[in-house]
């Protein structure tokens, strides 16, 4: 998954996840909660996170 195949809430999840100092011990409740997904969307929030927060460190 890319950002540009996401839709903006899951987006936005994702940014928000990978800006978490401690992400939440239960990630795609916590998403699907406070951002109202799927949980398929929860999950590819989940690991678009991820790249981003690969992203941040081999590119700052």
């Amino acid at each position: 998954m890319t950002s540009e195949e996401a839709t903006p809430r899951t987006v936005e999840a994702a940014q928000w996840l990978a800006d978490q100092k401690e992400p939440p011990a239960m990630a795609v409740p916590t998403i699907r909660e406070r951002f109202s997904l799927s949980s398929k969307e929860a999950c590819d929030a989940c690991a678009l996170a991820q790249k981003y927060r690969t992203a941040r460190r081999a590119f700052g």
